[in-house]
């Protein structure tokens, strides 16, 4: 597994996203990038991961700082997602997983004793040079995002 710290240059990407075209880390140089991979939409902590996120989403703005949320789930998937909770983060489909094992959040994980392959909640904060500047792994939900905004307003 990939083991990323903080200061390593931040494995790049370019992925599809919801409302059609790509995003690419090269395309955010000079901005900050929040990039919090989630295991599934619409799944009460992802739901709520998401709209914490969304409800700082100006705030995350105003810092220079664009909000990615990754996930195996499709464009389509998303695009629902988005919808239904009227969310104000780009998400992005990372099918294959690339993006996931770049990142080490592609991992074992185990319910009622059987395992399987699964995206462990993580978040990374990269700075305006494409470097990490903040690791968050094993994320829990309540009161994540407001750590990930106060990082994002010290860089």
């Amino acid at each position: 597994m990939v083991e990323l710290s903080i200061g390593d240059p931040a494995p790049t990407f370019d992925l599809p996203r919801d409302g059609g075209g790509s995003v690419s880390l090269a395309d955010l140089k000079g901005k900050a990038v929040v990039l919090y991979f989630y295991p599934k939409d619409d799944t009460p902590g992802c739901t709520t991961e998401a709209i914490a996120f969304t409800e700082q989403a100006e705030d995350f703005a105003a810092a220079n700082t664009v909000i990615l949320g990754v996930s195996k789930d499709t464009v389509a998937k998303h695009e629902k997602f988005i919808a239904k909770h009227d969310l104000g983060v780009i998400l992005v489909s990372d099918a294959n997983a690339e993006t996931c094992e770049g990142y080490g959040t592609w991992v074992e994980k185990s319910m009622y004793g059987k395992t399987y392959m699964g995206i462990e909640r993580a978040t990374f904060l990269i700075d305006q040079d494409g470097n990490i500047a903040q690791i968050w792994r094993k994320v829990k939900v309540p009161g994540h995002s407001d750590a990930v905004l106060e990082a994002a307003k010290a860089l």
